[in-house]
């Protein structure tokens, strides 16, 4: 049975009331069973290819949500999301493992529930993206565990499993041993159909099965404590996944998740829909902590947002869902995305960068090299080798009538209602968060020593209502908005002003002098973004002197965004550098810093590349 979200509303007149005037011995267990790196590859999401009969029954007992999207398609950001209830895009948290501060105002959910009495576990995954509130757990560990609480006490507790995690791929089990035939096994368009891929694609099936199999476990726990009869379960996946264009990318693949809600026959009046139903109601991950201290009984605190899911939308602004791309591991890039009931947009604030830039822990997929091998040699078709070129500032898709996102409607003119509707419905959610993302991180790093991003985001350091139209029209090629934001006071600006140039470099070419004064700019970020336009456009010998600069930073963030750039030089260009990036790598093998990640792609790359384009 399917019901428009909109119906719903009944199911859940009074639940507040009743659960506030509730004891906390009266209150539902809250029971959440993750898992990692998986789009909705369950049979109960109408995929026959899976093999998941416990997510199968949980669904015929629960509650389905089909519309339910990650802020972000890789797992810490979008974790930040989760324990906070804020876009990580207002705190600062957006870039992959950045881990800078949010004010101490800003508290994870857990501790809201132990205030209220509840027994708060975790087993066992944080990766919140910003310094750790440890205390908000009564346990947190691999054997965390609600059975240690007090008798009577409500618990929630949290399993996280990494079966399904990207890492699952990375070492092939031989075709022998799968249990999902490779030749059978459905391979979306983006993707050619070689032999390393059709082996990943099936060697993931069997990895969302063995996945289901430990939620069964869960469940049968639960059963066996007893106390399945008090306890409301949720599963779901952290963000989608695994295979290239999917986990960090901001498509269907990347960002729509699975969601089974089961609420037990004493808490049925706290449902929106009766065992068995599918929703379409657009759900964000945002919604999700809201929902959870709804259930509780507890206040929604004022400074998180999204609404609880089973309770009515106060506006037509909540049927978006709002997700955002940052720094990939130790590839940067930007852009923005919201989807509706039907459409999905996307806005890319650096086009020149390509979609599929290297990361090394991507590239570890045996799927992921035999896609760029393809491609090197010229053997994929338009649709397969887009994702190893430059985006469009704007994307739009038709998700009913091309799941895969791969057509493009931003340019058609019959679409163009859509598409101003939710450019501009992406403009106003980035200022009503105050997002800093269009501050460089290299300058993220040096703000965050004196105060939290949320803090500088409202404060009149950062108008971004005034910086966005600017960036904006810059970034279309507006030649009095470029030319003013050269000269901008504001490193922000003047930043962007370059990046437009980039991506115009008809307009690069005119502008030299002004690139040669910013290569000296006393913003670092400048200085490099000003050094990448400038090789561009063969004035080498500077761009090397400012990006080997840069390599001697003391700041991290700095040091990443120039081997960004160094990575995009030619073989002999760089050679003069190599000692000075070797430097960065030390002697532990073990160290994952972005930096030393990025150091080691320059240093071991493959010279057919061309300016970081596979």
């Amino acid at each position: 049975m399917k019901i428009k979200w909109h119906l719903t509303v009944l199911f859940v007149l009074g639940m507040m009331a009743s659960l506030s005037a509730q004891s906390a011995a009266d209150r539902p267990n809250i029971l959440w069973i993750v898992s990692e790196d998986n789009s909705p590859f369950i049979g109960a999401y109408d995929d026959d290819f899976a093999t998941t009969p416990h997510l199968d029954q949980l669904a015929a007992e629960g509650i389905l949500y089909e519309n339910v999207y990650a802020t972000a398609p890789v797992c810490a950001p979008s974790r930040s999301t989760l324990i906070t209830g804020m876009f990580p895009t207002s705190m600062g948290t957006m870039h992959m493992r950045s881990t800078f501060p949010i004010p101490s105002s800003i508290r994870f959910y857990p501790h809201y529930l132990r205030q209220a009495g509840y027994y708060t576990t975790n087993n066992s995954k944080k990766d919140y993206n910003t310094v750790d509130q440890p205390e908000v757990w009564n346990e947190s560990s691999n054997q965390a565990t609600y059975a240690n609480r007090e008798a009577g006490q409500p618990f929630f507790a949290i399993f996280n499993t990494t079966i399904s995690h990207e890492s699952s791929i990375h070492q092939s089990i031989p075709t022998a041993e799968l249990r999902h035939d490779p030749a059978a096994v459905p391979i979306p368009p983006y993707h050619p159909r070689t032999e390393a891929m059709e082996h990943d694609w099936a060697q993931y099936y069997d990895k969302i099965e063995e996945m289901d199999r430990w939620v069964g476990e869960i469940l049968a726990e639960l059963e066996a404590s007893r106390e399945a009869e008090n306890t409301i379960v949720f599963y779901y996946s952290d963000h989608g996944g695994i295979l290239g264009r999917s986990k960090r990318f901001l498509y269907e693949s990347g960002l729509h998740v699975p969601l089974i809600v089961r609420f037990p026959e004493k808490y049925q009046s706290m449902a929106p829909l009766p065992p068995g139903s599918r929703t379409d109601r657009i759900v964000s991950f945002i919604d999700f902590a809201p929902t959870l201290l709804s259930l509780a009984g507890v206040p929604m605190p004022e400074v998180m947002r999204g609404t609880g899911f089973f309770v009515e939308r106060a506006g037509p602004e909540e049927d978006y869902a709002y997700s955002f791309r940052g720094r990939m591991d130790e590839r940067i890039d930007m852009s923005r995305s919201i989807r509706d009931e039907r459409y999905r947009y996307t806005r890319n604030f650096m086009p020149h960068k390509i979609y599929g830039q290297h990361l090394e822990y991507l590239w570890r997929a045996p799927s992921m090299q035999s896609w760029a091998e393809e491609f090197q040699k010229g053997t994929l078709n338009e649709t397969q080798s887009r994702f190893f070129q430059p985006k469009p500032i704007e994307e739009l898709y038709d998700v009913e009538a091309d799941p895969h996102n791969i057509r493009n409607l931003a340019d058609d003119p019959v679409y163009t209602p859509v598409l101003e509707r939710m450019r501009a419905a992406t403009m106003a959610w980035m200022v009503e968060v105050r997002d800093v993302g269009l501050i460089p991180e290299a300058m993220i790093e040096r703000i965050t020593e004196r105060t939290t991003m949320y803090e500088y985001a409202r404060s009149d350091a950062y108008p971004i209502e005034e910086i966005l139209p600017r960036v904006d029209l810059m970034s279309r090629g507006d030649i009095k908005a470029l030319r003013q934001g050269l000269k901008d006071d504001d490193p922000v600006i003047r930043y962007w002003a370059v990046v437009a140039l980039i991506n115009h470099p008809d307009q690069a070419a005119k502008r030299l002098k002004d690139l040669r004064e910013l290569a000296e700019d006393e913003e670092p970020a400048v200085q490099i973004v000003a050094a990448e336009c400038l090789y561009a456009l063969g004035e080498i010998d500077l761009a090397r002197a400012v990006l080997g600069r840069a390599l001697d930073s003391p700041y991290e963030k700095t040091r990443l965004q120039a081997l960004n750039v160094l990575f995009g030089f030619d073989k002999a260009h760089l050679e003069p550098l190599m000692p000075r990036i070797e430097a960065i790598i030390p002697d532990d093998e073990n160290n994952r810093d972005y930096d030393v990640r990025a150091a080691k792609g320059s240093v071991g790359r493959e010279w057919s590349v061309v300016r970081g384009q596979w």
